[in-house]
């Protein structure tokens, strides 16, 4: 079926078109697949034009939610994806561990070079992330690791925005089409406080709390011994109830934290660059 007639607007179809046309022209590629809602989409779009020749590999690592993991290995199943998990190690990097501004660059890097040998080693001829046009608005530091790898972002490179996205992945039934935003464990930690995995451990077991109490946006932002809870603002009000509100400072204390606080401003992606002067990657 041609994506006008899935019902697709002129616009949207062309797009869709072009990066099939530009998978097309690949022979075969390596999709950095973290299950999150761009990456699920590419591994799908490639695995639809490439058959076997796209290669979805997960990197996991301390920094990696076993919620995203569990995703990504649901799409894999689903849809017949040829998948792979590999280990990468930039939490054991002194340079990532020590989370500057471009902390990013860092964890990218690690990934890179972990794909780079991989692509070898298969005979891949190209490496793909999931890159999408609103990206270039962001201040993504991992973007420069991609540039000196060679790595492709063919959503990018055909202008889809993620609204965009989100409507092609509910077309093609993923489950992760209205996925929140997701982002690794250590954008948790404010910049230049280290990175262990003792922390990332907390993080995750606090924000799997939130999560079985039933929020669905939410992050957990760890100040040492302080968690600061960012929930999507149409969920505050749940989140103010006292008895939950015990709840959620009762299972955090249990996991180690000493204070618990809720943002009263909300959810929002990026907070802890608010105040940090950034540039661009």
């Amino acid at each position: 079926m041609s994506p006008e007639a899935a019902g697709l607007d002129a616009d949207l179809a062309s797009r869709e078109r072009r990066l099939y046309g530009r998978l097309g022209s690949l022979d075969s590629v390596i999709v950095a697949f973290s299950g999150g809602v761009d990456s699920a989409y590419l591994a799908w779009a490639a695995t639809q034009v490439l058959g076997s020749a796209a290669l979805c590999v997960t990197a996991d690592s301390p920094s990696y939610p076993d919620r995203h993991r569990q995703l990504a290995l649901t799409v894999a199943r689903r849809f017949g994806l040829r998948h792979e998990v590999i280990q990468t190690a930039e939490v054991a990097l002194p340079e990532y561990r020590a989370n500057p501004v471009n902390r990013c660059y860092y964890c990218k890097r690690e990934l890179y070079e972990v794909l780079s040998r991989l692509a070898a080693a298969r005979g891949c001829s190209a490496i793909v992330d999931g890159a999408n046009a609103d990206d270039r608005r962001d201040y993504r530091p991992g973007r420069k690791a991609a540039r000196e790898f060679g790595v492709r972002s063919p959503l990018d490179e055909t202008d889809l925005t993620k609204s965009d996205i989100r409507e092609l992945s509910h077309r093609a039934g993923l489950p992760t089409w209205d996925e929140p935003a997701s982002a690794c464990l250590s954008s948790r930690i404010p910049y230049h406080s280290e990175v262990t995995p003792e922390k990332l451990r907390m993080i995750e077991r606090a924000e799997a709390c939130l999560h079985r109490l039933g929020f669905r946006v939410c992050r957990v932002r760890h100040h040492d011994t302080l968690a600061r809870l960012e929930v999507g603002r149409d969920e505050l009000p749940r989140a103010l109830e006292a008895d939950l509100r015990d709840r959620i400072v009762q299972e955090l204390r249990a996991i180690g934290y000493e204070h618990v606080t809720i943002d009263l401003e909300g959810y929002r992606m990026g907070s802890l660059n608010e105040g940090v002067r950034l540039h661009p990657a």
